[in-house]
């Protein structure tokens, strides 16, 4: 056996291995989705690559086997980059992706009789999903899935995998289309592929953790009970919001919302009843608040809703949603009906930060309750 032949002969074990790896550190019950597609490529790398490898190349041509190992090749590449899409921001052409596997598959077979077109359309074919992984890992992600977690370290061990192995494969195939006989390609293409089945492993297990520590930060920041952020996480964020639209001049609102009589309806059910309640209400306002708009819980039955670009009628318009909502399903999830009472204001520029603009919706929302609870005020002079 050659020594080029040996690299080809090593990859179905390193994949494997990797695969090992990844299902004993990351676990396959608990994984998250990332996790599971990671391991799911792996295994099918390990698998694809045993089927063309030199240690089984007579059996193999034999059996016609070698079309379906470059398909599994092409279903592991697809699986990965599925994994990549949960990590990062999901990339358009994913039905290009589920039929690679089927189309480089049957075109293989339908050029069995030609090894060397049969190879160039499989190189150009794993060429180009590789390349998409290199798109998926080189452009920007969205912060919700890593929020304040730096991905830029695990993504370029990926681009170091992939970029070299994409290079050889396209070396390899120009090469057979000029008709030359050329064994540098297949070492060329035998290393790299050592490299980036090396580079790999710690990339996904980079990727797990990394959206396993940004999943831990998102629930340190969120109510367990309602599924909002809590006081300090709402604080946190407001500043960013208070801050585009003071440098856009652009109108701004907070909505502070209080559960009417919840202190009576805890003295009068136990306390699963009152858990429902203030999770229902969470519910509603989650489903009824505008998509750029921020919600949390601030204390008790209190709750918070800040408003970007926010007209007068916007704070009517979220309460009026809102009690239709409440209405609806009160009676219908709990068996009672709830109401609650509301008070906003609107930014101004003398604001120095979110405290200034909740002292005075908190201040609406207490006359709101004086005046006779179930409603909503704005602070004084709201309309200047």
């Amino acid at each position: 056996m050659s020594f080029t032949e040996a690299l080809f002969a090593l990859m179905p074990m390193q994949a494997l291995a990797a695969a090992l790896v990844l299902i004993t550190l990351v676990g396959w019950h608990g994984a998250n989705a990332g996790g599971r597609w990671a391991q799911a490529g792996m295994v099918a790398l390990a698998l694809g690559l045993a089927l063309p490898s030199p240690m089984l190349g007579g059996w193999v041509a034999a059996q016609g086997l070698h079309s379906i190992g470059i398909a599994v090749i092409s279903a592991g590449l697809s699986a990965l980059w599925w994994a990549l899409g949960l990590w990062l921001t999901p990339r358009p052409g994913r039905w290009a992706m589920v039929a690679a596997p089927v189309l480089l598959g049957a075109g293989c077979a339908l050029l069995s009789n030609d090894r060397s077109a049969a190879r160039t359309l499989a190189d150009v074919g794993l060429a180009a999903q590789l390349a998409w992984l290199g798109v998926a890992l080189a452009l920007p992600s969205r912060s919700t899935v890593l929020q304040g977690l730096n991905s830029r370290r695990w993504r370029l061990l990926g681009l170091a995998a992939v970029l070299p192995l994409l290079a050889a494969l396209l070396c390899r195939a120009a090469a057979t289309l000029l008709g030359h006989a050329a064994p540098w390609a297949d070492l060329l293409l035998g290393l790299t592929g050592q490299l980036a089945l090396l580079l790999s492993l710690p990339m996904l297990l980079l990727a797990w953790r990394g959206q396993i520590e940004a999943e831990l930060a998102r629930l340190a920041q969120t109510d367990g009970l309602t599924g909002l952020i809590d006081r300090a996480a709402f604080t946190t964020r407001s500043v960013d919001l208070i801050s585009m639209a003071r440098r856009f001049d652009e109108p701004l609102a907070l909505v502070v919302l209080d559960l009417d009589d919840f202190a009576a309806l805890q003295a009068e059910h136990d306390m699963d009843v009152a858990d429902r309640a203030l999770a229902l209400f969470a519910s509603c306002v989650q489903t009824q608040m505008r998509l750029g708009d921020l919600a949390g819980r601030l204390a008790g039955e209190q709750f918070g809703v800040l408003m970007a670009r926010c007209l007068p009628q916007g704070p009517q318009a979220l309460d009026g949603r809102l009690r239709a909502a409440l209405a609806e399903r009160a009676p219908a999830e709990l068996g009672m009906q709830l109401s609650f009472s509301a008070g906003w204001a609107k930014l101004r520029p003398g604001d120095r930060g979110l405290a200034d603009l909740q002292r005075r919706a908190e201040t609406a929302l207490y006359e709101a309750q004086r005046a006779g609870k179930g409603r909503l005020m704005a602070e004084p002079g709201v309309a200047d």
